[in-house]
């Protein structure tokens, strides 16, 4: 049994090659639910749903988001009523009151369908309105999760980390937004001051997950900031996961990020951008896979290879060298 931790395409990018190394079977895959948002009323999980669509046969490759050929017609006409009644481009979140009010998975993430600023397909609006429709009739995140999977055929379990809200807040030069806000519609543009996992300090990790971190844990080279850092940020996580066997794939070849802000975000939280500043922010792993031309001297076990994962071969190799990590660990 292996449980991965997954978040943004670092860690799917991971699993699209890995079942000849870890049998689907026998995987969970725990998402982070921190880059969640609400918008016009149904909930989006584009964590939880990468692994959905990739486990599934459907996920568009190209992007790492989405369901490959979906149409937008939706999407495009709520963009092209907001131009012609002049309703702007900005993200709109809805006010404060609306924030916690109804529906609490939702909360501080709120935004309205005017001038929709994430881009979403028709399929892929019918998963977002089948797991708030479920949610709405009494089901937990987990639960519905669970259905959706069913829906799609997946062969291992996907648990979202949570079934409690937790919203992940950049503080900018600009303002406090959400994380979607800040890497959709801003382009990570403003300058990052810190990382807020609001609602964290109430949330749990369900029974799940939980279990599922008894199990050998594999984190994927998902950005350790927001893709990580809201499941870290549970009661119990990080104490779970320093009993566990612990690999972890570095984001970083050294200094250099293969994608993604993690490298602004690492920074902003005070660790070095730099495979040894992953390994400071995770100091439960027990051992890294590393790129071959990463040199960094780490204290703990070390397997190298080429980490990048450009195609299924590429990642049946770095799943094999997490393998062979966890073996030293184990």
């Amino acid at each position: 049994m292996v449980t991965f931790l997954s978040g943004g395409t670092g860690t799917p990018k991971l699993l699209s090659g890995a079942d000849a190394v870890f049998d689907p079977a026998e995987t969970t895959v725990v998402g982070n639910t921190g880059d969640d948002v609400e918008i016009a009323g149904h909930l989006v999980c584009p964590d939880v749903d990468t692994v959905l669509f990739l486990r599934g046969g459907v996920l568009d490759r190209e992007t790492w988001w989405g369901i490959e050929g979906d149409t937008a017609e939706t999407h495009e006409e709520l963009q092209a009523i907001a131009e012609r009644v002049g309703l702007g481009t900005e993200p709109r979140y809805l006010p404060d009151d609306r924030q916690t009010a109804g529906r609490r998975i939702a909360r501080w993430r709120r935004f309205s369908g005017v001038d929709e600023f994430m881009h979403i397909g028709d399929r892929d609006r019918a998963v977002h309105l089948t797991r708030t429709g479920l949610i709405d009739e009494g089901a937990t995140l987990t639960e519905a999760t669970a259905r959706l999977a069913d829906a799609f055929g997946l062969t291992v379990e996907l648990l979202p980390m949570s079934d409690d809200p937790v919203a992940t807040i950049v503080h900018t030069d600009e303002g406090a937004m959400h994380f979607q806000e800040f890497w959709v519609a801003r382009r990570g543009d403003p300058a990052i001051e810190r990382v807020e996992f609001r609602g964290a300090d109430d949330a749990t990790a369900t029974p799940d997950v939980l279990d599922a971190l008894d199990d050998p844990v594999v984190v994927g080279p998902s950005n350790p900031i927001t893709s990580l850092g809201p499941m870290l940020a549970l009661d119990g996580v990080r104490e779970a996961l320093a009993e566990t066997p612990v690999v972890a794939v570095s984001p970083f070849i050294e200094h250099r990020v293969f994608s993604g802000p993690a490298d602004d975000l690492m920074a902003a939280e005070g660790y070095d951008p730099s495979t040894a500043g992953v390994a400071r922010a995770y100091d439960f792993a027990d051992a890294f896979v590393l790129d071959d031309a990463d040199g960094t001297d780490l204290d703990r076990p070390v397997v190298r290879t080429d980490t990048a994962i450009d195609d299924e071969d590429d990642a049946d190799r770095v799943a094999r060298a997490v393998r062979e990590a966890l073996e030293a660990v184990s």
